[in-house]
């Protein structure tokens, strides 16, 4: 199944003026994209010939269960990986390996301890030899928009896990990628941070315009956040079909509106692809 992109985006804030900008073709093309891992005892069909065209200033969503590729489909558009078949194109040019142009936020925030919270929002731009006068005006710039202006001396074991996840937004924010991946960043956090951080994160999509690629198994999450969600099958990984997301911003996760969307989405992902086993087998979806 080849899914298109959709939603073509805009920038209402200044500051952030170009990052959304509109392309001639799709940010983002995967074509007939496979990717197994082969070893002397399994040969193991991870992602089987998948395609998905992503716009600039999209945020799309990739649900479906464990096991499933949707990491193994987030370390191939970083760069971390290099599909088996099938050709992969940034900004219509061959996609070859990591780059600075796209940014993984990870479920653990992986920050430096030694350094504190402005320095490790700093390192990007460092590695990047951006002057120390540009340096400072940027990690002024995301620590305000991720709330952490009163923060920058603190060090992490000072954080919360919330504060951490913000911390990292705020470092890979920073380096003004043209696509942030995100691998299910609120999924380690408590309820209420979480409902905290996803309504954060629209604000700063909408505030920058970044074109975002974000892996989750939550629906009503996908609901919330996404403009089309992708759903994939249980392994081997492809993507069973492709839901626009009809709902205005900003959204709350608990209206009915999110809440009927997501059972929707869970309908979707109850199909007969999921392997049939005996009730004492110990499959558990």
């Amino acid at each position: 199944m080849q899914l298109l992109a959709g939603r073509k985006t805009r920038t209402e804030h200044p500051e952030f003026e170009g990052r959304g900008a509109a392309l001639q073709g799709p940010l983002l093309s995967l074509r007939n994209v496979s990717r197994r891992f082969v070893t002397s005892r399994h040969n193991t069909t991870a992602l089987d010939d998948v395609s998905l065209d992503i716009n600039a200033g999209e945020f799309v969503c990739v649900v479906g269960p464990s096991g499933c590729g949707k990491s193994t489909l987030l370390n191939l558009v970083a760069g971390l990986d290099r599909p088996t078949a099938g050709e992969m194109l940034f900004d219509g040019r061959p996609l070859k390996g990591a780059a600075a142009d796209r940014v993984v936020v990870f479920q653990e925030a992986a920050l430096y301890p030694w350094l504190n919270v402005r320095a490790n929002v700093e390192f990007g731009l460092k590695m990047k030899h951006v002057s120390g006068s540009k340096r400072r005006e940027l990690v002024d710039q995301y620590l305000e928009l991720v709330n952490l202006s009163g923060f920058q001396k603190a060090f992490v074991h000072e954080l919360s896990g919330g504060m951490k996840q913000r911390v990292q937004l705020a470092r890979a924010l920073a380096v003004e990628p043209r696509m942030l991946l995100m691998d299910e960043p609120f999924a380690a956090l408590d309820a209420q941070t979480r409902d905290v951080l996803q309504a954060e994160l629209q604000e700063i999509w909408q505030r920058t315009g970044s074109t975002i690629l974000f892996i989750t198994h939550n629906v009503r999450e996908a609901a919330l956040l996404g403009d089309r969600v992708i759903v994939m099958t249980p392994s081997p990984g492809r993507f069973k079909s492709e839901i626009p997301v009809p709902l205005k911003r900003p959204r709350d996760p608990d209206t009915h509106a999110v809440v009927d969307f997501a059972a929707e989405i869970r309908t979707q992902l109850q199909h007969d692809e999921y392997p049939v086993r005996a009730k004492d087998s110990g499959y558990v979806i």
